[in-house]
């Protein structure tokens, strides 16, 4: 009798299962992913930044991939409620999509910190930058400035770390990179002008991504204050530049800065001061952070990692056996700094500068059989590709030779997004770091100061203590 009540028992329970089961599976196609959005308001905003501030932001995604799904599933982040797409499948169905089922995302607090943007949406403002980029970012475009950069970088380099014992790494490369775009976007090399708004567009970066909380002392609160101060300064640059162009000073497409001034849009208009000033904010901002932190973790694993050093030095020393005395590092140098290049790469995927963007739902669609409503905002992140053994084995393991050959699996590497909205930056970024790779690797040795020092993401991963560091400078005779 017993036996019978338990086996009528397991086959209610097994009945049951593959009832709740099925009913999971065919009713998929008309509900939301699976996931929870948190408090109200709130989100999951709180939990997503602590993890990042812990160093770990990959484990948000992981542990919900694990609990609802691997390749989709909602939440609440920054008051908006999202659905995370997750995996290859997931970034080439949002890269692929772009301005058909999705379109472009910032933030309230972006609008709120550039106003201008607010007369039209940050989607068609985004829209205007990527057209008037390509002319001046494009490879053949960007030859001529390789000169310039190896000059700056020099300087740069002669100025603050030559003669230093110890450096902190993360303020000066923000220097050097600050220092750099102001050159070539601007053609600002005057290091008065180029202080005067560097500390407020310092702040400006920290809280552009902040709790947007206008409150005084708050991150955003700072930021806010921080560009009308930059926005002063810019157009005082823009209308000494338009004089420059009536007198025939400045030459036309000499930088960003006189391209913008000298080109209408389709309706033959020029673009206003205000709007200017905003984009090339945008411009400095994409051109420095990022690289800069980018720089910061490449002295950081080849501090740690002497064998990857050592093959870096090698093909610099080499490569500068080829150039005469004072040569000025060329576009046909760069093309063989292979090695360094698959290391910078390799930076990339074990801390991308921009862990990941946000779309909007044009319109309702379904994606790996669940509804995904119009409006609600769609997010990417580079972790669940970058981090995942799937993609990449032994994840945590940093190995420039991924990226020989073939490299990685399509959708999988992506630290500068993908289709059409793949960062147009991406060239000046390469150009700007394997110069700077090439100037310090030949000068320098270097070693930790603090052994194990904490990464912290905050929008993007940077070295809690700015990575100090000891230099060990290489003597040359022939120098």
């Amino acid at each position: 009798m017993e036996l019978l009540f338990l086996f009528l028992f397991l086959f209610l329970f097994i009945t049951i299962m593959i009832i709740l089961y099925l009913r999971l599976v065919f009713s998929g196609k008309d509900q939301l992913p699976l996931g929870r959005t948190g408090f109200p308001i709130v989100g999951e905003t709180l939990e997503f930044m602590s993890m990042g501030r812990k160093g770990t932001p990959e484990r948000f995604f992981k542990e919900r991939m694990a609990m609802y799904s691997h390749k989709v599933f909602k939440t609440s982040l920054l008051a908006e409620k999202t659905v995370v797409f997750c995996g290859a499948s997931g970034n080439k169905f949002l890269f692929s999509n772009e301005n058909k089922l999705v379109t472009s995302w910032w933030p309230r607090s972006v609008e709120k910190i550039f106003p201008s943007s607010t007369y039209t949406s940050t989607s068609e403002e985004s829209l205007k930058m990527r057209n008037l980029l390509p002319r001046f970012l494009k490879p053949d475009a960007l030859q001529k400035y390789v000169a310039t950069m190896d000059v700056v970088t020099r300087s740069h380099l002669d100025t603050h770390w030559n003669g230093h014992k110890k450096v902190i790494v993360f303020p000066l490369a923000k220097k050097y990179t600050f220092t750099l775009a102001c050159r070539l976007f601007l053609s600002v090399d005057n290091p008065t002008e180029i202080a005067r708004f560097s500390d407020p567009f310092h702040l400006l970066v920290a809280g552009i991504l902040s709790v947007p909380i206008n409150f005084p002392g708050t991150k955003f609160n700072k930021a806010i204050n921080a560009t009308k101060t930059i926005r002063k300064e810019m157009i005082r640059i823009i209308r000494q530049r338009t004089v420059d162009i009536a007198a025939g000073i400045a030459i036309p497409g000499h930088d960003f800065l006189t391209h913008m001034l000298i080109t209408t849009d389709e309706n033959g208009q020029f673009m206003k001061e205000m709007d200017i000033a905003d984009k090339i904010i945008a411009m400095l901002i994409g051109g420095h952070d990022t690289t800069s932190a980018t720089i910061t973790f490449i002295l950081k694993y080849l501090a740690e990692l002497p064998r990857v050093y050592d093959k870096v030095l090698q093909e610099v020393e080499e490569l500068a056996m080829e150039k005469k005395g004072g040569d000025l590092l060329n576009w046909e140098d760069l093309k063989k700094m292979k090695y360094c290049w698959n290391v910078v790469n390799e930076v990339l995927r074990m801390a991308p500068p921009v862990q990941g963007t946000f779309r909007e739902a044009l319109t309702d669609f379904t994606y790996a059989g669940f509804s995904i409503p119009k409006g609600w905002k769609l997010y990417w992140n580079a972790n669940t590709t970058h981090k995942n053994p799937k993609y990449f084995s032994e994840p945590e393991k940093f190995e420039p030779s991924r990226f020989e050959g073939k490299g990685p699996i399509p959708f999988t590497y992506v630290p500068f997004g993908g289709g059409p909205r793949m960062c147009p930056g991406k060239e000046y970024a390469r150009l700007a770091i394997l110069v700077f790779m090439y100037n310090i690797v030949r000068r320098f040795k270097w070693e930790k100061v603090i052994l194990d020092e904490k990464i912290v993401v905050d929008p993007m991963p940077m070295m809690a203590n700015g990575l100090p560091i000891l230099l060990y400078p290489h003597y040359r005779m022939n120098e």
